[in-house]
């Protein structure tokens, strides 16, 4: 799950991480009121969950109420790297004498926590460790291990926090962590992490957040009551709302085959499969979604996964893939057959099984005798046939 800027916010201060007052507003209407509530001048700032806004016009700084107004106009209808703005935080102008990159994050190579920093902030992290890795520090932390206030004071030393004070860099690591370990994320970066204040007085330099990107792990969403202010579904896409409603793991892709199985793993080969067989076969046909109905899943899980995925007009077929395990062939047959009668399926279907009740399952199928239904013997045949159908369907409709 990842958040919105002036979510991410939210975390950090409850942490006790320094961020700019910001007021975070959808309609035009509200700009000039949050603005003079901030005091001039003030951030206008696109809300949407990818970087790069300044790059495209969704950061402008504002030093009255016309100016906010129209930046607000501006940046509200825009849509930055395929992302609609939900919105604009408008937030306090804060004087910057420097500027560094902080971040604690899941390393799945590694499979530890890596927290990440730079004296080289508020720029593109992944040039800078490119071109100057001596720059960027990295300490990896195991799951049995903590990041204490020593780690965090080396951490702090080794980075070269110009102008800022080495213990309130070590605190701010410190208070990250604990963002990091208590709300269950995956990401906790702030870039830049500013030393802000007046260049001639040494009593108003601090550090602060001016950025923040937070990304949590949906499967612990069931420890964290407070999440729900985060719920995003009146934007999200509808088929993956309506796939969570159900429990089930739905990515929604731009292709026209649809694509379920049973384990992330499988899935992903089965979409890099359809992938292939597009690319062979000349026609460009690409996976339109990633479908996974887990382990155990019952006929009406299979039920309700065709009819996500078949509700998407721009799938022209279906490849089924599942390996049975824990999960039954023949629960998943019955389920498809359901589907089929119940939605009255007329799309072509490709259906491989191996594992648990393979040839039940198959038997089933075999028994229906409904003609979309195609069976396959390996996932590769199986996912050739989809991809073959769907631009055979796909033609016929032009």
């Amino acid at each position: 799950m990842d958040l919105y800027e002036y979510q991410a916010r939210q975390l950090l201060d409850e942490q006790g991480i320094d961020t700019p007052r910001g007021i975070f507003v959808q309609r035009i209407e509200d700009v000039p009121q949050a603005a003079e509530t901030i005091g001039y001048p003030v951030v206008v700032k696109a809300q949407v969950k990818i970087g790069h806004r300044g790059q495209a016009g969704g950061v402008k700084i504002a030093h009255d109420r016309d100016e906010a107004v129209r930046a607000a106009e501006q940046i509200l209808p825009m849509t930055i790297h395929g992302h609609k703005v939900r919105g604009v935080l408008i937030a306090e102008a804060e004087s910057v004498l420097h500027e560094y990159y902080v971040s604690i994050s899941v390393d799945r190579s590694s499979r530890d926590f890596d927290v990440l920093a730079t004296a080289n902030g508020g720029t593109e992290v992944e040039q800078i460790a490119k071109e100057h890795p001596e720059s960027v520090k990295r300490l990896h932390i195991s799951a049995l291990e903590d990041f204490d206030r020593r780690a965090a004071t080396a951490m702090a030393q080794s980075i070269g926090f110009y102008h800022a004070d080495v213990d309130q860099a070590a605190d701010i690591l410190l208070r990250m962590w604990k963002c990091f370990h208590d709300n269950d994320a995956t990401l906790v970066e702030i870039n830049p992490l500013a030393k802000v204040g007046d260049p001639d007085d040494e009593s108003t330099k601090r550090l602060c957040a001016l950025d923040a990107k937070i990304s949590l792990d949906g499967n612990a969403a069931f420890r964290h009551d407070g999440w729900a202010r985060f719920d995003d579904s009146a934007t999200a896409d509808p088929y993956e709302r309506k796939a969570a409603e159900h429990g089930l793991h739905y990515v929604h892709l731009d292709g026209q085959v649809g694509v379920i199985g049973n384990g992330a793993g499988l899935v992903m080969s089965s979409l890099d499969a359809v992938s292939f067989a597009g690319q062979e076969q000349g026609t460009g046909i690409q996976p339109a979604n990633f479908l996974d109905i887990g382990g155990g899943a019952s006929a009406e899980t299979m039920c309700q996964s065709l009819e996500i995925v078949l509700s998407d007009p721009q799938v022209e077929s279906v490849l089924v893939n599942v390996y049975g395990g824990i999960t039954s062939c023949e629960q998943v047959a019955l389920g498809i057959i359901e589907a089929i009668e119940r939605l009255n399926v007329t799309k072509p279907m490709v259906v491989r099984f191996d594992g648990n009740a393979a040839a039940e399952g198959l038997t089933i199928l075999a028994d229906a005798d409904i003609p979309n239904i195609h069976v396959a013997a390996t996932m590769e045949t199986a996912a050739s046939e989809a991809a073959r159908l769907a631009a055979q369907a796909k033609e016929e409709t032009k």
